[in-house]
């Protein structure tokens, strides 16, 4: 898992040196090119850490024995399954800050607020499903032991819930990577609008967009082994 974190690091530091050697215009924009990835990553890493934190907390509402917790995280999963990403994405920019006149969002917070939203409802399908995979009788044994409740749920339901939930995990975040893109239209300059930056202003759309999607292809699998790496970590899918 090292070795995959520092591959991926070092390739977003040092992209811009094979993409100098590229044929115009990608080569005098390299840096630029460059900076749109880090700009995707870290989009794709902080809404992806907040969405896993949502995904935990709805994921324990819909469980949960109080009804109106139980409403709440239906009603929000229901919502953000229900409607485009780009609509939340632009509801988050546009809509929010009129509704909430006191909450101030630049282009990079509501992207990622919107993002962490978006995935955070499916994360919690997938952690409420694994919670639901653990067995009752572990959870009866824990409070035999005389285990809290809190305990119970961090010693002995969660990390087992996780090792089951964690390929679904895996998979939203590396589809979080690829929507990310969406938050161009809120003027995030991130790899997507670095490409139509550079194709508006040399109009050469052809090997503008061949690189960008060879990136978005490099970093999707980088991430991938990374995320493969992490599987292994935890030993899923494997035998005990």
């Amino acid at each position: 898992m090292l070795l995959a974190s520092l591959g991926l690091v070092l390739t977003l530091w040092l992209l811009a040196v094979p993409l100098a050697w590229a044929p115009e215009p990608i080569g005098s924009n390299a840096v630029y090119f460059a900076e749109g990835a880090r700009l995707t990553m870290a989009l794709t890493l902080i809404a992806g850490s907040s969405g896993v934190l949502l995904g935990v907390l709805a994921a324990l509402g819909k469980l949960s024995a109080v009804a109106p917790l139980r409403w709440l995280a239906g009603g929000y999963v229901g919502l953000i399954r229900g409607t485009p990403l780009l609509v939340q994405v632009l509801f988050v920019y546009f809509a929010l800050p009129d509704l909430l006149p006191w909450l101030k969002l630049d282009d990079f917070s509501a992207a990622c607020a919107a993002l962490a939203l978006n995935v955070g409802a499916y994360n919690a399908e997938a952690i409420r499903a694994g919670l639901q995979a653990v067995p009752r009788g572990q959870i009866e044994a824990a409070k035999a032991l005389g285990l809290s409740r809190w305990h119970t749920f961090r010693l002995v339901s969660f990390p087992q819930a996780i090792r089951v939930a964690l390929p679904p995990l895996v998979n939203n975040m590396v589809a979080l990577l690829k929507d990310s893109s969406l938050a161009y239209t809120v003027g995030v300059v991130e790899l997507t609008n670095v490409g139509s930056r550079i194709q508006a202003a040399t109009f050469k759309p052809t090997p503008t967009l061949i690189t960008t999607a060879l990136i978005y292809l490099l970093l999707t699998a980088l991430l991938t082994r990374f995320s493969a790496a992490l599987e292994r970590r935890f030993e899923v899918g494997q035998q005990r």
